[in-house]
């Protein structure tokens, strides 16, 4: 199992619009995406702008596969458009622990 673990900021004025894109995204993800375990996204208590996303995918080939789906170029427009330049961070690892 591969984590995918996203940070980033959107930018003032655009939450709503990044909202549909990010709902999109993680949906399209999870129902069309075999090798998607989870994908999920958490908005910060204190700061509505900062975002991180919690992805978990079968293997590399089903991560590669997500960044090669069509709803994926969709969302780098969004990101284009609705994030702060440079405020994306981005960490893959392998799942060590997990509690559900």
């Amino acid at each position: 199992m591969l984590s995918l673990t996203v940070d980033l900021r959107v930018k003032p004025g655009h939450l709503e619009e990044f909202l549909n894109a990010i709902s999109e995204n993680a949906q399209r993800s999870f129902q069309d995406e075999e090798g998607c375990v989870y994908f999920d996204v958490s908005q910060d208590v204190d700061d509505e702008l900062h975002f991180s996303f919690f992805e978990l995918y079968a293997d590399q080939a089903a991560l590669d596969a997500h960044r090669c789906a069509p709803h994926f170029y969709v969302w780098r427009e969004a990101v284009a458009k609705h994030v702060v330049p440079g405020s994306q961070k981005n960490m893959v690892g392998t799942r060590m622990l997990h509690h559900g």
